[in-house]
């Protein structure tokens, strides 16, 4: 693994479904992002509000606090967390809800995981990170 001298981005990935995130952390941490899930909004609202997240997968169809009631209260505690909607439930006019609220993109599930680590690496205006990501390296 190639050090480009940056810290690996911290991943939160929010999602009902406990087998999908489990499995998209460990993928996630294979290409060299710390990863890590929580399966409630009210979980990632907590969690991100300790400040130890950079970029937030967001599932919009969850019960209980949906997705964009979590991302409204995640740009309350906190507003620089830069969040992607991942959803299997997807409309256009919730992908743009989710965008005029501050995702900074919607991907539709499956995600492809090559798309999806070009996408959180572009979170982070680090175009090494973004050329790695499309290459496909395991030091995203």
């Amino acid at each position: 693994m190639s050090d480009h001298g940056a810290t690996p981005l911290r991943v939160l990935v929010v999602d009902d479904e406990v087998d999908y995130a489990t499995a998209l952390v460990s993928r996630l941490c294979r290409r060299g992002f710390r990863a890590d899930a929580v399966f409630s909004g009210a979980d990632a609202v907590t969690r991100v509000g300790a400040g130890t997240t950079d970029v937030l997968l967001l599932d919009l169809k969850m019960p209980g606090l949906d997705g964009l009631a979590t991302l409204r209260a995640v740009r309350l505690v906190a507003p620089t967390v830069r969040v992607i909607v991942i959803t299997g439930h997807g409309t256009v006019a919730a992908g743009i809800e989710g965008m005029q609220i501050g995702a900074e993109d919607f991907l539709l599930k499956p995600v492809d995981i090559d798309v999806l680590c070009v996408a959180i690496a572009a979170t982070d205006g680090d175009t090494r990170r973004v050329g790695a990501a499309r290459q496909g390296e395991t030091d995203v």
